[in-house]
């Protein structure tokens, strides 16, 4: 089994019945990586304002999209990894054809750097979290926010916060730089809950399921 890690200007590959493998390349830092349906192949995003695709195989990079603007976070569309969507410091998201060789993208404008994004169960929307204090729903058949998550004390402390959909996307969360977790239900936009047990800012979060929380 391999996982695929984020580090300082490189990735790194986790195998669990052998050494680790470094991929080295990036000139800043590297905050995410994801495997783009095939096995032997990775996409990472870094603050060198590139996207890479990596050959386990060869372990060398096979193609480098320009994206002009610093990358925080990427996800991979669909199970054969034919879309990368990233998103940057530039307040915008981009989507990446896999097909092709060029640098050529659709690009949707949202409120903010972007500091995470997730897929959701379908594959047709992403989950933003934005440094506007908000996350954010975006339908990319139409590159058009659909839905807005806000709540009074929620900020978004750091470039790195995580935002997540719950497994049966439901609601949606992310931790706030006042130490609180904020749920929201999908359904109706409003606040769900906020789960107040941390005292320092809370960059990361994940939702299982089932999900039974009063507020």
């Amino acid at each position: 089994m391999h996982e695929a890690k984020a580090g300082d200007c490189g990735s790194s590959l986790a195998n669990c019945s052998s050494s680790d493998h470094t991929l080295t390349g990036h000139s800043g830092k590297v905050l995410a990586a994801k495997f783009l349906g095939d096995p032997n192949k990775v996409a990472t995003g870094s603050h060198d304002r590139t996207l890479k695709i990596w050959d386990l195989r060869s372990k060398a990079c096979i193609e480098t999209k320009f994206a002009g603007s610093c990358c925080n976070d990427l996800v991979i569309s669909d199970s054969a990894g034919t879309t990368i969507i990233s998103g940057h410091f530039d307040k915008k998201i981009r989507c990446w054809d896999t097909r092709t060789s060029d640098s050529n993208k659709r690009e949707i404008l949202v409120q903010g750097k972007v500091t995470s994004l997730d897929m959701g169960r379908e594959g047709n929307t992403v989950l933003a979290c934005i440094r506007d204090e908000s996350l954010r729903v975006i339908d990319l058949r139409v590159n058009q926010i659909v839905s807005t998550y806000k709540a009074e004390g929620f900020k978004v402390g750091c470039d790195w916060t995580r935002a997540v959909y719950s497994s049966n996307g439901d609601f949606v969360t992310a931790g706030s730089s006042d130490g609180n977790i904020y749920v929201w239900n999908t359904s109706s936009e409003l606040l769900h809950a906020v789960l107040k047990y941390h005292q320092k800012p809370q960059i990361g979060t994940a939702i299982g399921q089932p999900i039974k929380i009063r507020s």
